[in-house]
């Protein structure tokens, strides 16, 4: 079993930063791509950014040169900068990773962790 651990939400004033990490533990033999969503009240959860084993990344037309996604293969965990943000960057944020355990695949989310952005 995996887990994956969210941190570092709260609420931060419009033009602030923040920075999510997602460790995760547990039975891992490597970590293929990683990603952040997030989830506003009353919307559907929607893709922030995404990287690759190999570091490609790709983010939302929202967030492009405001977010910065990145991971650190030897801990295990994933990142997201945050910065320059606005009141409609408030929302739960999940972060999910496709791990191997040198059999097989499968695609782990964390618990989430609340952003807010307000004055």
């Amino acid at each position: 079993q995996v887990q994956l651990v969210e941190s570092g939400g709260g609420l931060v004033q419009p033009g602030g930063s923040l920075r999510l990490s997602c460790a995760a533990s547990g039975n891992i033999f490597s970590i293929n791509g990683m990603g952040w969503y997030r989830q506003a009240p009353g919307k559907e959860r929607e893709l922030v950014a995404r990287i690759t084993s190999g570091g490609t990344t790709n983010y939302a037309d929202s967030v492009k040169g405001r977010f910065t996604i990145s991971r650190d293969n030897a801990k295990n965990t994933g990142y997201l900068q945050m910065n320059s943000l606005k009141p409609e960057d408030t929302a739960v944020y999940y972060c999910t990773m496709g791990v191997s355990n040198g059999f097989r695949s499968r695609d782990y989310w964390g618990q989430g962790t609340q952003v807010t952005v307000s004055s």
